[in-house]
């Protein structure tokens, strides 16, 4: 109790000194430059067979809706077309008006029946445009056939338009796709699916969170660690996720996606993120696609996409943001990195009353994600990345309406967790004979240099600051109260996990045939008596742990 009540006090001196604290780091962040990327991308489909009312002019009519909106706001952005849509005359006319260097076309790869059959190949669909993946995406055509697919497109892309698409997106795209379309026809830019588990059908999970990576030449999913092994065209992440909900809503979508009244069509909600997205602390650059496919139609979108694009028009007058077409980002992308940068999204502030803080940190080696709530901190994911491992579909194809990208998983609070209790490493604390969490105040962020992101906790175990590098993650503790603190790993009692072993310096992990390990430099690995799946104790108040399943260069 005593330690209670001097944290209490020590929290109560920190609130009177934060003021100038924050002062000094706002003049101190004044001077930073890291740009706030927002790419607008609408895709368009030409028919819509899930439901009834929703007819080839209703999709039509949101296109034109959509236009009307960002000119409206002085807003460009990306138009990506289905096919179906590429070959209709009206959405020809219509595009080729829009003025160029604000707006861009490219390609949105659902395979309909139009362009399947001119590739001569059979269709297997129910409908002309059939979304499972086994029918409607390239996972689930033979890498050859994918080669004429593409030929078809592309040629009849510049037959309408006078060049090729530099953009192409998809929910999901496999990595002999996206290489082809580079070497052959030099793509600047492409987009995936957030991170979900099953949503529609696709599983995209463990991968760079957000912003945009250059992946592996064998996996559209995998960031590459080397120039050499690495497809040069950036990998956008597309919708918006909230960095606070959406991972432990993995299967549901927390997006800004506009239809949605919970997140991108509530008012509160895009205020919130667009802010913590504009001015929180973010590492090299931050990003955000807003938008919606047609298919959702204009009566649905309408109210989230004229809250979403006056806020947006107004932080890009300020300066806080950049709001560019696909191609535009990914050639910038492309001047300022040769390889995958490392990145972070914090929010410093959640929504309403809730007191959560996060911090999602990238590099071309792994991901982590860090969560301070109701007091307490918790390492809720963590995963490597190694470009050698294949995506499923480079060879194969999928014969089931699902598709599969993964990365290694080392810590999953989702897939290890049970709802509404994600799993994670939680920091704890040995005081007075029993086991507790660290409770403290709130986390500060800050960035030193290009690859690393800093966090300051002051708690009742002492001052903590973790810095999350390329390749390693390190956790330090001064001016300690009690040196028993400690991360414990607690997952749900049926989790499945890749844990092999757990040594005093190393875990062993094997994961979809593949074995690898995270080791400690400094600090040990044990496994406790309190059920816990291990333990990661400090030497001398420090953990360093190295976070690359590849040979750091």
């Amino acid at each position: 109790m005593t330690e209670r009540f001097i944290f209490q006090i020590t929290t109560l001196l920190f609130a009177i000194l934060l003021p100038s604290v924050c002062l000094g780091q706002q003049k101190k962040m004044a001077g930073r430059k890291e740009p706030k990327i927002v790419n607008i991308v609408n895709f368009i489909r030409d028919i819509e067979p899930r439901e009834a009312h929703v007819t080839r002019d209703v999709l039509y009519q949101t296109v034109v809706k959509q236009i009307e909106l960002m000119n409206r706001y002085h807003l460009g952005g990306t138009f990506l077309l289905q096919y179906d849509a590429l070959i209709d005359p009206r959405y020809q006319e219509l595009l080729k008006t829009l003025p160029k260097g604000e707006f861009e076309i490219g390609a949105w790869w659902e395979l309909p029946q139009q362009l399947i059959e001119k590739s001569g190949i059979r269709w297997r669909g129910k409908y002309s445009w059939d979304w499972h993946s086994d029918v409607g995406f390239s996972v689930g055509y033979t890498p050859q056939e994918r080669e004429k697919i593409i030929d078809t497109y592309f040629a009849d892309f510049k037959k309408v338009f006078g060049y090729y698409p530099k953009s192409v997106a998809s929910w999901v795209i496999d990595g002999h796709s996206l290489s082809y379309m580079y070497d052959k026809y030099k793509i600047v830019a492409s987009a995936n699916c957030k991170d979900q588990v099953g949503t529609d059908g696709f599983t995209l999970w463990g991968g760079y969170w957000n912003q945009a990576y250059y992946p592996s030449r064998v996996n559209a999913y995998m960031p590459a660690q080397h120039a050499e092994k690495q497809l040069p065209v950036p990998v956008f992440r597309m919708l918006g996720s909230d960095p606070v909900r959406q991972y432990a809503d993995g299967r549901s979508v927390t997006t800004l996606e506009p239809v949605y009244p919970h997140a991108g069509g509530n008012e509160k909600w895009i205020n919130w993120f667009l802010q913590s997205f504009s001015s929180d602390p973010s590492l090299g650059f931050n990003y955000t696609q807003a938008g919606q496919e047609n298919s959702f139609t204009w009566q649905n979108m309408s109210k989230g996409l004229e809250i979403q694009f006056p806020i947006i028009a107004k932080l890009k007058e300020q300066g806080d943001v950049r709001v560019e077409t696909m191609s535009q980002s990914g050639e910038w992308f492309k001047k300022t990195y040769k390889v995958t940068p490392a990145t972070s999204f914090t929010v410093t502030k959640d929504l309403g009353d809730s007191d959560a803080q996060t911090i999602w940190y990238n590099s071309r080696f792994y991901r982590v994600n860090l969560m301070w709530e109701k007091g307490s901190m918790m390492i809720r994911d963590i995963h490597f990345f190694n470009e050698s491992i294949a995506d499923k579909y480079m060879k194969e194809v999928t014969t089931i309406n699902q598709s599969f990208f993964y990365t290694l998983p080392v810590v999953d609070g989702f897939n290890w967790g049970k709802t509404e209790k994600t799993a994670g490493l939680k920091l704890m604390v040995s005081a007075n004979g029993t086991e507790q969490p660290v409770l403290g105040g709130k986390a500060t962020f800050e960035n030193s240099g290009k690859h690393t992101a800093k966090v300051f906790w002051t708690s009742d175990a002492g001052n903590f600051t973790i810095e999350l590098k390329e390749s390693e993650l390190t956790i330090d503790c001064k001016n300690e109260t009690n040196g028993g603190w400690f991360l414990d790993l607690n997952v749900a009692d049926a989790a499945k996990t890749p844990l092999k072993n757990v040594g005093d310096k190393s875990i062993d992990y094997e994961f979809d045939g593949h074995s690898y390990k995270m080791n400690a430099l400094k600090g040990s690995f044990e496994k406790p008596v309190n059920g816990a799946l291990y333990r990661i104790r400090p030497e001398g108040q420090r953990i360093v742990l190295k976070m690359s399943d590849q040979q750091v260069p």
